[in-house]
Protein backbone atom coordinates (compact mmCIF):
# COMPACT_ATOMS: atom_id res chain seq x y z
CA UNK A 1 0.00 0.00 0.00
CA UNK A 2 1.84 3.04 -1.28
CA UNK A 3 1.94 6.16 1.47
CA UNK A 4 -0.04 8.95 1.14
CA UNK A 5 1.76 12.25 0.57
CA UNK A 6 1.31 13.81 4.01
CA UNK A 7 2.52 10.63 5.79
CA UNK A 8 5.95 11.20 3.69
CA UNK A 9 8.72 12.12 5.76
CA UNK A 10 10.85 15.56 4.67
CA UNK A 11 13.72 13.33 3.35
CA UNK A 12 11.29 11.31 1.52
CA UNK A 13 9.87 14.33 -0.06
CA UNK A 14 13.05 15.90 -1.14
CA UNK A 15 14.03 12.23 -3.33
CA UNK A 16 10.62 12.51 -4.68
CA UNK A 17 10.94 15.93 -5.99
CA UNK A 18 15.18 15.49 -6.42
CA UNK A 19 14.26 16.65 -10.55
CA UNK A 20 11.85 19.61 -9.58
CA UNK A 21 14.48 20.86 -6.73
CA UNK A 22 17.91 20.70 -8.79
CA UNK A 23 16.20 22.43 -11.83
CA UNK A 24 15.41 25.43 -8.86
CA UNK A 25 19.03 24.60 -7.28
CA UNK A 26 20.60 27.92 -9.79
CA UNK A 27 18.32 30.66 -8.99
CA UNK A 28 18.65 29.41 -5.09
CA UNK A 29 22.41 29.37 -5.70
CA UNK A 30 21.93 32.98 -7.44
CA UNK A 31 19.85 34.59 -4.32
CA UNK A 32 21.84 32.65 -1.79
CA UNK A 33 25.14 34.56 -3.68
CA UNK A 34 24.12 37.95 -4.20
CA UNK A 35 21.07 38.91 -2.04
CA UNK A 36 21.70 36.72 1.65
CA UNK A 37 25.52 36.63 2.16
CA UNK A 38 25.99 40.08 1.34
CA UNK A 39 23.77 40.75 4.59
CA UNK A 40 26.21 41.17 6.90
CA UNK A 41 27.43 44.15 4.93
CA UNK A 42 24.47 46.56 6.36
CA UNK A 43 26.81 47.11 9.38
CA UNK A 44 28.58 49.79 6.85
CA UNK A 45 25.59 51.90 7.10
CA UNK A 46 26.38 52.23 10.98
CA UNK A 47 29.89 52.96 10.88
CA UNK A 48 32.34 55.45 9.41
CA UNK A 49 34.01 53.07 7.09
CA UNK A 50 37.71 52.98 7.42
CA UNK A 51 39.71 50.85 4.36
CA UNK A 52 42.36 49.88 6.91
CA UNK A 53 40.12 48.14 9.35
CA UNK A 54 37.50 46.65 7.32
CA UNK A 55 33.76 47.21 7.97
CA UNK A 56 33.52 45.26 11.48
CA UNK A 57 36.48 47.17 12.28
CA UNK A 58 35.72 50.85 11.95
CA UNK A 59 33.82 53.13 14.31
CA UNK A 60 30.40 52.90 15.09
CA UNK A 61 28.55 56.00 14.95
CA UNK A 62 24.77 54.81 14.58
CA UNK A 63 22.45 57.00 12.66
CA UNK A 64 24.61 59.74 11.62
CA UNK A 65 24.92 58.36 8.34
CA UNK A 66 21.17 58.76 7.75
CA UNK A 67 21.62 62.22 8.85
CA UNK A 68 23.06 62.68 5.31
CA UNK A 69 19.94 62.63 3.69
CA UNK A 70 17.73 64.42 6.54
CA UNK A 71 19.91 67.20 7.25
CA UNK A 72 20.07 67.93 3.01
CA UNK A 73 16.80 69.72 3.25
CA UNK A 74 16.43 67.75 0.14
CA UNK A 75 15.13 64.49 1.62
CA UNK A 76 11.11 65.49 0.80
CA UNK A 77 11.92 66.47 -3.00
CA UNK A 78 14.15 63.59 -3.88
CA UNK A 79 11.58 61.01 -2.32
CA UNK A 80 8.78 62.88 -4.08
CA UNK A 81 10.58 62.56 -7.85
CA UNK A 82 11.38 59.01 -7.14
CA UNK A 83 8.26 57.72 -5.85
CA UNK A 84 6.11 59.55 -8.39
CA UNK A 85 8.53 59.02 -11.44
CA UNK A 86 7.76 54.98 -10.70
CA UNK A 87 4.52 55.28 -10.05
CA UNK A 88 4.08 56.76 -13.13
CA UNK A 89 6.47 54.34 -14.70
CA UNK A 90 4.81 51.23 -13.10
CA UNK A 91 1.04 51.79 -14.13
CA UNK A 92 1.82 53.54 -17.40
CA UNK A 93 4.83 50.66 -18.29
CA UNK A 94 2.36 48.16 -17.35
CA UNK A 95 -0.74 49.49 -18.90
CA UNK A 96 1.00 49.47 -22.44
CA UNK A 97 2.54 46.30 -21.66
CA UNK A 98 -1.11 44.86 -21.60
CA UNK A 99 -1.89 46.76 -24.68
CA UNK A 100 0.44 45.84 -26.81
CA UNK A 101 0.89 42.12 -25.90
CA UNK A 102 -3.39 42.15 -27.02
CA UNK A 103 -2.45 43.37 -29.98
CA UNK A 104 0.39 40.88 -31.07
CA UNK A 105 -2.58 37.98 -30.09
CA UNK A 106 -4.85 39.82 -32.12
CA UNK A 107 -2.57 39.52 -35.53
CA UNK A 108 -3.17 37.07 -37.41
CA UNK A 109 0.05 37.41 -40.19
CA UNK A 110 2.55 35.43 -37.94
CA UNK A 111 5.51 36.80 -40.09
CA UNK A 112 4.15 40.28 -39.01
CA UNK A 113 3.73 39.40 -35.54
CA UNK A 114 7.58 38.08 -35.33
CA UNK A 115 8.67 41.21 -37.18
CA UNK A 116 7.06 43.69 -34.85
CA UNK A 117 7.71 41.62 -31.46
CA UNK A 118 11.54 41.87 -32.84
CA UNK A 119 11.41 45.66 -33.65
CA UNK A 120 9.66 47.02 -29.91
CA UNK A 121 11.87 44.56 -28.25
CA UNK A 122 15.10 45.72 -29.62
CA UNK A 123 15.17 49.40 -27.57
CA UNK A 124 15.58 47.31 -24.18
CA UNK A 125 18.83 46.14 -25.29
CA UNK A 126 20.30 49.60 -26.38
CA UNK A 127 22.79 51.41 -23.59
CA UNK A 128 21.16 54.18 -21.39
CA UNK A 129 25.03 55.86 -22.75
CA UNK A 130 23.78 55.88 -26.08
CA UNK A 131 19.97 56.63 -25.35
CA UNK A 132 21.04 59.47 -23.47
CA UNK A 133 23.16 60.37 -27.18
CA UNK A 134 19.79 60.20 -29.17
CA UNK A 135 17.83 62.50 -26.30
CA UNK A 136 20.75 65.15 -26.49
CA UNK A 137 21.33 64.81 -30.90
CA UNK A 138 16.85 65.16 -30.45
CA UNK A 139 16.55 67.87 -28.08
CA UNK A 140 19.65 69.50 -28.66
CA UNK A 141 19.56 74.07 -28.83
CA UNK A 142 21.80 74.32 -31.45
CA UNK A 143 22.15 71.19 -33.61
CA UNK A 144 19.16 69.01 -32.34
CA UNK A 145 16.51 67.39 -34.76
CA UNK A 146 13.45 69.56 -32.86
CA UNK A 147 14.99 72.72 -33.31
CA UNK A 148 15.96 71.99 -36.76
CA UNK A 149 12.23 71.28 -37.90
CA UNK A 150 10.96 74.28 -35.82
CA UNK A 151 13.39 76.82 -37.27
CA UNK A 152 12.31 75.60 -40.94
CA UNK A 153 8.92 76.04 -39.94
CA UNK A 154 9.72 79.26 -39.10
CA UNK A 155 9.17 78.44 -34.99
CA UNK A 156 11.77 79.93 -32.21
CA UNK A 157 13.97 77.39 -30.96
CA UNK A 158 12.77 75.48 -28.29
CA UNK A 159 15.34 75.41 -25.22
CA UNK A 160 14.53 71.81 -22.89
CA UNK A 161 17.66 71.65 -20.94
CA UNK A 162 16.53 75.40 -19.56
CA UNK A 163 12.57 74.13 -18.66
CA UNK A 164 12.36 71.84 -15.33
CA UNK A 165 9.11 71.30 -16.25
CA UNK A 166 9.32 69.21 -19.33
CA UNK A 167 11.23 66.46 -18.29
CA UNK A 168 8.85 64.43 -16.86
CA UNK A 169 7.09 63.79 -19.58
CA UNK A 170 9.94 63.33 -21.82
CA UNK A 171 11.84 60.98 -19.05
CA UNK A 172 8.85 59.00 -19.21
CA UNK A 173 8.22 58.79 -23.09
CA UNK A 174 12.14 57.61 -23.20
CA UNK A 175 11.06 55.08 -20.47
CA UNK A 176 8.09 53.10 -22.70
CA UNK A 177 9.72 53.41 -25.35
CA UNK A 178 12.78 51.52 -24.00
CA UNK A 179 10.51 48.97 -21.56
CA UNK A 180 7.01 48.48 -23.35
CA UNK A 181 8.29 46.32 -25.85
CA UNK A 182 10.22 43.86 -22.96
CA UNK A 183 7.82 43.70 -20.21
CA UNK A 184 4.96 43.30 -22.86
CA UNK A 185 6.61 39.87 -23.51
CA UNK A 186 5.31 38.54 -19.82
CA UNK A 187 1.76 39.58 -20.69
CA UNK A 188 2.02 37.99 -24.04
CA UNK A 189 3.29 34.39 -22.51
CA UNK A 190 0.60 34.41 -20.66
CA UNK A 191 -1.77 35.26 -23.11
CA UNK A 192 -0.24 32.37 -24.84
CA UNK A 193 -1.26 30.42 -21.75
CA UNK A 194 -5.00 30.57 -21.93
CA UNK A 195 -7.04 27.64 -23.16
CA UNK A 196 -7.83 27.86 -26.65
CA UNK A 197 -11.07 25.75 -26.00
CA UNK A 198 -12.46 28.76 -24.10
CA UNK A 199 -11.64 31.49 -26.90
CA UNK A 200 -13.35 28.81 -29.31
CA UNK A 201 -16.09 28.79 -27.28
CA UNK A 202 -16.97 32.49 -26.81
CA UNK A 203 -16.44 32.68 -30.73
CA UNK A 204 -19.08 29.90 -31.34
CA UNK A 205 -22.11 31.39 -28.86
CA UNK A 206 -20.94 35.20 -30.60
CA UNK A 207 -18.60 37.10 -28.47
CA UNK A 208 -16.93 39.76 -31.00
CA UNK A 209 -12.99 40.31 -30.21
CA UNK A 210 -13.90 42.99 -27.48
CA UNK A 211 -15.72 40.91 -26.11
CA UNK A 212 -13.15 38.32 -25.90
CA UNK A 213 -10.82 40.71 -24.79
CA UNK A 214 -12.66 42.11 -22.06
CA UNK A 215 -14.34 38.92 -20.28
CA UNK A 216 -11.40 36.30 -21.34
CA UNK A 217 -8.15 37.67 -21.73
CA UNK A 218 -8.14 40.12 -19.17
CA UNK A 219 -9.33 37.93 -16.34
CA UNK A 220 -6.98 35.84 -17.17
CA UNK A 221 -4.01 38.41 -17.02
CA UNK A 222 -5.26 39.52 -13.73
CA UNK A 223 -2.75 37.54 -11.34
CA UNK A 224 -0.02 37.98 -13.64
CA UNK A 225 -0.74 41.72 -12.93
CA UNK A 226 -0.73 41.77 -9.71
CA UNK A 227 2.34 39.99 -8.66
CA UNK A 228 3.88 41.92 -11.16
CA UNK A 229 2.77 45.18 -9.48
CA UNK A 230 3.63 43.81 -5.94
CA UNK A 231 7.32 43.23 -7.05
CA UNK A 232 7.42 46.74 -9.35
CA UNK A 233 6.10 48.28 -5.80
CA UNK A 234 9.38 46.65 -3.71
CA UNK A 235 11.68 49.11 -6.01
CA UNK A 236 9.33 51.92 -5.84
CA UNK A 237 11.71 54.56 -4.00
CA UNK A 238 14.80 53.22 -5.74
CA UNK A 239 15.06 55.13 -8.79
CA UNK A 240 16.61 54.59 -12.68
CA UNK A 241 20.15 55.88 -12.48
CA UNK A 242 21.10 54.99 -15.52
CA UNK A 243 18.32 56.68 -17.20
CA UNK A 244 18.62 60.06 -15.28
CA UNK A 245 21.92 60.22 -15.14
CA UNK A 246 22.90 59.61 -18.70
CA UNK A 247 19.95 61.43 -20.18
CA UNK A 248 19.76 64.62 -17.95
CA UNK A 249 22.93 64.45 -16.49
CA UNK A 250 24.39 67.35 -14.69
CA UNK A 251 22.26 69.76 -14.85
CA UNK A 252 20.88 72.02 -12.35
CA UNK A 253 18.58 74.12 -13.81
CA UNK A 254 16.77 70.72 -14.37
CA UNK A 255 17.24 69.12 -10.73
CA UNK A 256 13.81 70.35 -8.83
CA UNK A 257 11.65 67.83 -11.45
CA UNK A 258 14.92 65.21 -12.65
CA UNK A 259 16.88 64.55 -9.42
CA UNK A 260 16.19 61.53 -7.47
CA UNK A 261 17.66 59.39 -4.70
CA UNK A 262 20.35 58.02 -6.76
CA UNK A 263 21.87 60.59 -8.27
CA UNK A 264 21.99 62.87 -5.19
CA UNK A 265 23.87 60.57 -3.61
CA UNK A 266 26.22 59.86 -6.04
CA UNK A 267 26.84 63.41 -6.88
CA UNK A 268 27.37 63.37 -2.51
CA UNK A 269 29.57 60.04 -2.46
CA UNK A 270 31.75 60.88 -5.66
CA UNK A 271 32.83 64.20 -3.80
CA UNK A 272 34.71 61.90 -1.02
CA UNK A 273 33.86 58.52 -1.27
CA UNK A 274 31.87 57.98 1.48
CA UNK A 275 30.41 54.02 0.77
CA UNK A 276 28.77 54.33 4.53
CA UNK A 277 26.24 56.89 3.15
CA UNK A 278 25.79 55.49 0.37
CA UNK A 279 24.82 51.92 2.40
CA UNK A 280 22.90 54.26 4.86
CA UNK A 281 20.44 55.30 1.80
CA UNK A 282 20.83 52.03 0.18
CA UNK A 283 19.16 50.31 3.17
CA UNK A 284 16.64 53.16 3.67
CA UNK A 285 14.75 52.75 0.20
CA UNK A 286 15.06 48.62 1.21
CA UNK A 287 13.08 49.25 4.37
CA UNK A 288 10.56 51.20 2.82
CA UNK A 289 10.09 48.85 -0.03
CA UNK A 290 9.92 46.24 2.36
CA UNK A 291 7.40 48.02 3.86
CA UNK A 292 5.18 48.91 1.30
CA UNK A 293 5.23 45.10 -0.37
CA UNK A 294 4.41 43.71 2.92
CA UNK A 295 1.41 46.29 3.36
CA UNK A 296 0.06 45.50 -0.47
CA UNK A 297 0.77 41.56 -0.55
CA UNK A 298 -1.56 42.24 2.72
CA UNK A 299 -4.07 44.18 1.49
CA UNK A 300 -3.69 41.67 -1.97
CA UNK A 301 -4.31 38.68 0.22
CA UNK A 302 -7.43 40.06 2.47
CA UNK A 303 -9.25 40.79 -1.25
CA UNK A 304 -7.87 38.05 -3.19
CA UNK A 305 -5.74 35.02 -1.65
CA UNK A 306 -5.14 33.62 -4.59
CA UNK A 307 -3.03 36.37 -5.96
CA UNK A 308 -0.72 37.29 -2.95
CA UNK A 309 2.85 36.72 -3.25
CA UNK A 310 2.60 34.60 0.05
Amino acid sequence: MKQRKSELTFFQKVVRSRTLLLMCLPAVIFFFAFNYMPLPGIWVAFVKYNYRNGIFGSQFIGLDNFKFLMTSGKLLELTRNTVLYNLVFIVLGNFLAVFVAILLNEMQSKYFKKVSQTIMFLPYFISQVLVGILVFNLLNYDTGFVNGILTSLGFERWQPYAEAGVWPVILVIVYLWQQTGYNSVVYFAAIMGIDGEIIEAAKVDGANGFQKIRYIILPSLKGTIVILLLFALGGIVKGNFGLFYNVVGSNPMLYPTTDIIETYVYRSTMVDFNFSRASAVGLYQSVIGFVIVMTVNYIVKKIEPDYSLF
